[in-house]
């Protein structure tokens, strides 16, 4: 028997690989356009660090006139999840990260690999023809004894050289064997030499040095789904992968990955390993954990109530360090204007700051029109935070209150989700607001003065009609009536000849109006409020 007769054995009634050379052909795609896709395994939730790479693969595809697309990787039927495909593809349209071609759509499909198995038995079929790999008949035991003997002679572990039992076996005793019933899996022969170093050029990392391979590793599992090794390989060169980003978790097998293209003769896409998302915590960092940081789930921010669109400005500002200089000097530009490079991604761990990315997320709320912002808070609120829903029930009311310095040069910037919009306008609603609070005023805390200040204002400045520049005059006339300063920089010149300044006298209007005494402008605030309403807090 030869290799050919032992690989239609053991892969009977498959195609040649040469029909599906025919069915994928290369791309027609303008000179310089790069093809990049995002490979999750359907295996739980949906990481952060997914949208991540999505996020820059899309972007670098749309750049260069390319393609971007999601391919589902669920070889690991043992940790697969119900619906696990379903819920990352929804993640991505989510996010508006949505793939040129994907399950449903493309013509180099299928893209979820377990639909692929003839495709990658063809292959493996083709590499025992040509003697690039090979039936292994090596138990559980068998392999834990190469382990063990391995440690005690002191050398590194794993199926290569001496070690590798089955990879000499004579064609007609492995044919035997397989006839036999014998369990047996598919490795591939690797040509490394250890003693050897390769190089190669990562678009993030730059150069990188590493020892050849000489594992011999599992390409075709017992139950005949492929590794990811070995699948990622066919389906990256069938699909027209240019560009493999992906976590520098892989960076490790990179000597594997590029032999294995090298052994099958297909042409390489480049590499960009991309570091990964870390935390801080206490002194030191760590990954980004899924099991220790609820922010790690991309569920999370929905769940909180932080837009899409603050989530991906944060994670383009951990992509590439210039983008934040970019977004200051283009504050009103789309996000898919910036010019997105591999090369200016960090080497290193990038930290994950929620603070900053609730930084992210207010100014990305401030440019919301009230009409926006009421839309997309209704609709979370509907089904996050039915009380938020019952107040803001109310739209024309509601779109008052969140038009207070909205549209502004400085528009407000004290919404940094919708989850902390309730207490963020709760003292705008009568029925949320309880008069009878005991609150802090700062500075003026005289609790005679304090209802003199308000007795005054009310009985003698106020009126609902005032234009603002109006209002803040009564304003400052109410300040030199009780000896403080009509401006700021008179009391700071003088602060010995004043009890305070104006700013003062309005901080106790504000806290009586609103049991704050930090808001936004005051007298848009009691515009919406009402004179109704701004007498009723005032008096007991």
């Amino acid at each position: 028997m030869d290799r050919k007769e032992l690989a239609e054995l053991i892969f009977p009634d498959i195609k040649d690989v040469s029909y599906y050379e025919e069915m994928y052909p290369e791309r027609n795609l303008p000179e310089g356009a790069q093809v990049l896709r995002v490979a999750p395994s359907p295996t739980g939730f949906i990481h952060v660090g997914g949208l991540f790479q999505g996020l820059i693969a899309k972007k670098v595809a749309n750049q260069t006139g390319g393609v971007f697309f999601v391919r589902i990787e669920d070889t690991d039927q043992k940790r697969k999840i119900e619906n696990g495909a379903e819920e990352i593809l929804n993640a991505f349209q989510e996010y508006d990260i949505i793939p040129d071609e994907t399950v449903g759509k493309g013509n180099y499909g299928p893209y979820i690999q377990s639909e692929r198995m003839d495709i990658y038995k063809s292959y493996a079929k083709k590499m025992i023809e040509e003697g690039t790999a090979y039936p292994c008949f090596c138990s559980s035991e068998d392999l834990d004894k190469i382990r063990e003997d391995q440690t005690k002679a002191q050398e590194r572990t794993g199926y290569y050289g001496k070690w590798t039992r089955c990879r000499n076996m004579p064609i007609d005793m492995a044919a035997e064997r397989i006839k036999n019933g014998d369990p047996y899996i598919i490795r591939f022969k690797s040509p490394g030499n250890p003693d050897k170093k390769i190089r190669h050029k990562d678009v993030i990392k730059g150069s990188i040095e590493f020892p050849e391979n000489d594992q011999d590793i599992v390409i075709i599992k017992s139950d005949g789904l492929p590794t990811y090794h070995f699948a990622h390989v066919v389906d990256d060169h069938l699909m027209g992968t240019t560009i493999v980003t992906r976590s520098d978790e892989w960076v490790s097998s990179l000597p594997l990955h590029l032999q294995m293209f090298s052994v099958m003769g297909f042409k390489t896409p480049k590499y960009g390993h991309t570091a990964p998302l870390m935390k801080q915590d206490g002194d030191s960092k760590r990954k980004l954990s899924k099991r220790k940081d609820p922010e790690a789930a991309v569920s999370y921010y929905t769940e909180e109530g932080i837009p899409k669109e603050a989530v991906k400005e944060y994670l383009m500002n951990i992509a590439n360090s210039n983008f934040e200089i970019w977004r200051k000097q283009n504050p009103d530009k789309d996000m898919s204007e910036f010019e997105f490079d591999l090369k200016k991604m960090g080497v290193s761990g990038a930290l994950f700051d929620m603070v900053k990315m609730l930084d992210v997320s207010k100014n990305v709320i401030s440019k919301l029109s009230a009409e926006e912002v009421y839309n997309e808070s209704y609709k979370w609120a509907s089904t996050y935070d039915a009380e938020l829903k019952e107040m803001l029930d109310d739209k024309e009311y509601s779109l008052k209150v969140l038009g207070i310095e909205r549209g502004n040069a400085k528009p407000r910037k004290d919404i940094a989700k919708w989850s902390s919009l309730k207490e963020s306008i709760s003292y705008m609603y009568p029925d949320k607001f309880d008069k009878n609070t005991v609150f802090e005023y700062q500075k003026i805390t005289d609790s005679d003065e304090i209802e003199k200040i308000v007795k005054s204002y009310f009985e003698k400045h106020y009126n609902e009609a005032d234009d603002k520049q109006t209002w803040f005059d009564k304003m400052k006339d109410l300040a030199e009536e009780f000896g403080y300063a009509r401006e700021v920089k008179e009391y700071k010149a003088n602060p010995d000849g004043f009890k305070g300044h104006v700013g003062d006298i309005s901080t106790v209007i504000r806290v009586k109006l609103t049991g704050r005494c930090n808001t936004p402008d005051l007298y848009e605030i009691m515009q919406v409020l009402g004179k109704e309403e701004i007498l009723r807090r005032t008096y007991k």
